[in-house]
Order: C-alpha cells, then structure tokens, then sequence
C-alpha cells in the first residue's frame, strides 16, 4: 500500500545532485554526482545529448499535455529508448536525487518497459524522502488493475501529492538551444509553444510581464554591449501587424544610429540573447547544449562566470554540453563540475574529470584543465578526414 505522508514547505535553490540510468540509449549503467554546475564533454555521439534528454524526459512526464506514455512517444518509443548493449526486454531506469543542500532530500525512481502493445509500462515507481520511502508501486491497487501502471503517480495531480514538490521541481526544468533561423522565421510562433529551440521566443518575451520584460532586457542590454559594442538598446517591439520583433540601435556613422529587427541580427547576437534570457527566465535546471554555438572565443570564455554570478543570486542549476575548449578555460571550474563522457563497446561510461589519474596528474602540473580533459575527446584517426575525396 501507498504510504502518504504531508509534503514538507518547499524551499528555494533545489537541484538534481545525483543520476542514475540503466539501459536508457547509450547508457548501459552509470551513476554520477552531479554539481550545480555541469559540463558535459565527450567526442561526437557519445550521448551528451542524450544524457541531457533525461532530464527532459522527467519535465515531459509532469509538463501539461505530456505524461509518461507522450514522454516516451515522442522519443520513438521503449525500443528507441533502450539501449543496444541492454539485452533484450531489459527495464530502463531513471533514478535521480533532489536536493537544496541537505543530503539526498528526494529520490525518485522510474523503472519500466513496454507491454505487449508496445504501450509503456511502469515496472517500478519510488519516491523516498531522507531515506523514507513514500511510495512503492506497484501496489495493491495497481495489481488489481494492471492498466493503472500506464501512468505514474507522478503526473497525477490527485495522487502525488505528498511528493508533490517534485513534480514540480521536474516541471521547473528549461532546456534551451536556439537556432536563429527559426526565430527569424515570419511564422516563428504559429503552434508552438515553449519551443526548445527558439520558435516561439519572441512570443514568449512579449508575453512577459512589461515591467520584468524591460528589466531583463536593461540587464542583457549591458551585457551584450561587451560582445557587441555598437549595440546601445535593446527593446520589444511590434510592427504594424501586431507581431513582436526585437529591435536593436546600433552606433555607426549615421548621428542617431539606426535600428534593426532580429532579421538583421547575427546568428551569435541571437543565441547570446536566447542565453541571457534564459539564464534570467525561471529557477529550475537550465539545460544548454553547446552555448559556445556562433560566439566569438573571448565571448566563450566567460560564459561559466556569467552562469556562476547567476546562480550566486539564485542558486539555479545549470548543465550543458560543450566541444568548446575556450568554455573549460575558467579557473573557477572544479573537476567536480567536468563530466567526461566515455564510449565503450558496452555503452558510454560517464564519469568526474577528477577521477583519471592522467588528468589529476596534469593538473598537478599546471596544465590547464582543458588540455588535461579534451585530448581524451578526440576522435582516433581525425586526421584521415584529410584524405576525403582523394580516392574513387
């Protein structure tokens, strides 16, 4: 049976310190510690992505017009999900710990499979706090009637309640990768909503309040005249149609500067606009993959010590993946923070910077930590790439 118990006060700043998969999509089994800065790096589909995707996956789970059977769906289905190494009708697991600083507060576990109607099904659900265990499935009930295991508790606002802060905190999750081109696009925002990547981006700033709309435009504005000095303002503007557009006064010769609209925009000056804007929009994890995209080097680089004086003032966990040695270039990262991503023939193994003894040991000698985890990147052979198209 269903243990319940009253959900504790909900506290500020809580973030995912612990993974645990099994047979989800390259991973075959790992577990790792996860800091509240998170940078994930490994050579070209090892699964940076789709370790990212996890976390995804779990806001898919609890988000408004998802749930766990369109969580799965739209990732291809249980057989999509698995892992090749897993043998065959192997469970796939999602474990992860919440906290807000006090050890291992919340521990929610996933475990399922799929029925003979390829439809997904829950072979195990948990949810423990410090150590207590609030629920178990299957339970009494679900044993009675097994259709009740094509839905977790999770996503069920009538039952998960106890653990409820959870949910949230999984719906809290923001995963951005902005493409200039879709947010260009003229019909950018036409049935999309919370797009990932950048299509209804201009919607959503103009559907901010105007008072904290001009506030995190005021603060972008100031940084983006580091990356773009002619760029003196910033606003939301809507042309004679009604459709918001971001305009720009940029200095040149002209004695008033001139405007330009997002069309006009460098594909870098959107995408440092999509990362400072989300970087200020919410509290929840913020998941980026390769910020470094279409910025200048010098820009790259302190890209971890903006993240950091964000989350000095908020505490928001922020994981990404990068190819980017320019972004590992920062003194204040920690072994700890670097996630190094290694493939094997049994699946990619996933582990801390700290724990090569190659790379503690350059470290030691004042290597910088980008060339004591990158080199480990590099694909074999890349330099056979040369010889593409000299035969026949």
């Amino acid at each position: 049976m269903t243990t319940v118990l009253q959900p504790p006060e909900a506290t500020k700043a809580r973030r995912f310190t612990h993974l645990h998969l099994e047979n989800w999509r390259n991973f075959f089994r790992v577990g790792v510690d996860l800091q509240r800065r998170v940078f994930l790096v490994g050579p070209n589909a090892s699964g940076k992505s789709n370790l990212l995707d996890v976390f995804r996956f779990l806001y898919d789970v609890v988000s408004v017009g998802g749930g766990f059977q369109e969580a799965v769906r739209r990732r291809g289905g249980v057989s999509s999900l698995r892992a090749l190494s897993a043998r065959r009708y192997s469970d796939i697991v999602v474990l992860v710990r919440v906290s807000n600083g006090e050890p291992a507060l919340w521990e929610y576990e996933l475990r399922f499979t799929q029925d003979n109607l390829r439809r997904p099904i829950v072979k195990r659900e948990r949810v423990s706090r410090n150590g207590r265990e609030i629920l178990v499935r299957p339970d009494e009930d679900d044993e009675r009637d097994p259709e009740r295991l094509t839905q977790t508790y999770l996503e069920q606002i009538n039952v998960n309640r106890p653990f409820r802060e959870v949910a949230e905190f999984f719906s809290s999750v923001r995963y951005l990768h902005i493409v200039p081109q879709l947010v260009r696009e003229p019909d950018r925002s036409v049935g999309r909503k919370n797009d990932p990547f950048g299509g209804d981006f201009l919607e959503q700033l103009a559907t901010t309040a105007e008072r904290t709309r001009n506030a995190r435009l005021r603060r972008i504005r100031e940084a983006l005249t580091v990356a773009v000095p002619q760029l003196t303002e910033v606003e939301l503007w809507r042309d004679d149609r009604g459709t918001p557009h971001l305009r720009g006064k940029y200095e040149h010769w002209r004695p008033q500067g001139a405007w330009q609209t997002e069309e006009l925009f460098s594909d870098g000056t959107l995408r440092l606009l999509g990362l400072l804007w989300a970087a200020l929009d919410g509290s929840g994890p913020l998941l980026l993959e390769e910020p470094e995209l279409s910025l200048h080097q010098e820009v790259v680089r302190f890209l971890p010590q903006m993240f950091a004086r964000i989350q000095r003032r908020t505490g928001r966990q922020v994981l990404m993946s990068t190819h980017s040695a320019d972004l590992l270039t920062d003194e204040g990262i920690g072994t700890d923070e670097v996630l190094l991503l290694v493939p094997t023939s049994d699946g990619t193994d996933v582990h801390l910077a700290q724990e090569f003894d190659d790379v503690r040991d350059l470290l030691a000698g004042g290597v910088p930590l980008a060339e004591a985890v990158f080199p480990r990147t590099a694909p074999d052979n890349a330099e056979q790439l040369t010889l593409f198209g000299d035969s026949e």
